[in-house]
């Protein structure tokens, strides 16, 4: 499949899905989001020639050396998604993921969704955007009415060309963003922060943030090296990482009225709760939520 800059989705993204599946086939339940959509979309195993194996054998895909990176990713998700289907049944109606990748939320959760009244927006690259409206075509989930998939210019008028597409800026909102700060400058984030903050009242942002490594766990600092290591030779270098002190004075600063860190101790006592598995989320990568 091709994971170039223009022909489809970034590599992290496929990364990020084929972890999720790991996580069906690698740890014990109950799961923490059962995902497997992700992976048919990816289709990886068209590359088992060259990889010696499929994707079980990537490196990235080391069952031990990826447990808390694994748990952290389905973590995130579930958090997400548990949070966008609770203001839903507060009334918000539109669902806005920034840089979506490989998000299965409205495949998995499509009658959740419709009963909601959900519309959900996905922004991406516009490489990233077609191969995916390709993918769901072929593998029969198709792009229904109340699912907008926008190709969109994160260093143009990307908001502009979401507006384009029916997202409504004056009616409530859910916007995540998971896995896109640390490859944006700090500038880029206050921009995105301010952006987002003038969405109409009842808003809310769920993003996720890399910790300096000096904060992470230190069982988990050579991995995070290694990740950055890996970015930079990928030619998307890991740009802001964020104590979350400052994280939330970020967003206090764009004009969000509240902020909330949610730590990774958090994310384990809600998800991981009497598992003997040792699987939890690691601190490296964690949550914020900001309501306008």
């Amino acid at each position: 499949m091709p994971t170039d800059a223009g022909a489809g989705p970034d590599h992290t993204a496929v990364r990020t899905a084929l972890w999720r599946a790991l996580h069906l086939r690698a740890d014990a339940p109950p799961y923490v989001i059962e995902d497997e959509v992700g992976l048919r979309l990816a289709a990886p195993d068209t590359d088992a020639p060259a990889t010696g194996g499929g994707w079980r054998a990537r490196p990235d895909m080391g069952v031990d050396a990826t447990r808390r990176t694994r748990a952290s990713i389905v973590a995130r998700a579930r958090f997400a998604e548990d949070l966008v289907l609770a203001e839903a049944g507060r009334g918000v109606d539109q669902y806005l993921l920034l840089g979506a990748g490989l998000d299965t939320f409205a495949q998995r959760r499509a009658a959740d969704a419709v009963a909601a009244g959900l519309r959900v927006f996905e922004a991406d690259r516009a490489g990233a955007v077609a191969w995916k409206r390709r993918r769901l075509t072929e593998l029969g989930y198709g792009v229904p009415d109340w699912l907008a998939l926008v190709p969109v210019d994160f260093e143009s008028n990307w908001w502009g060309q979401l507006t384009a597409a029916g997202f409504d800026p004056g009616r409530p909102a859910v916007v995540a963003s998971a896995g896109v700060t640390m490859y944006l400058t700090e500038d880029a984030v206050a921009a995105s922060l301010r952006r987002i903050a003038g969405l109409a009242p009842g808003s809310t942002l769920v993003t996720t943030f890399l910790r300096p490594v000096e904060d992470v766990e230190p069982d988990q600092r050579e991995q995070l090296r290694v990740a950055q290591r890996g970015a930079r030779a990928s030619g998307t270098p890991f740009l802001s990482f964020y104590t979350p002190e400052r994280m939330t004075a970020l967003a206090r600063e764009a004009g969000f009225r509240t902020t909330r860190h949610v730590p990774a101790e958090e994310l384990r006592d809600r998800y991981f709760a009497g598992r003997t598995d040792g699987l939890r989320p690691s601190r490296g990568e964690e949550l914020l939520v900001a309501r306008t």
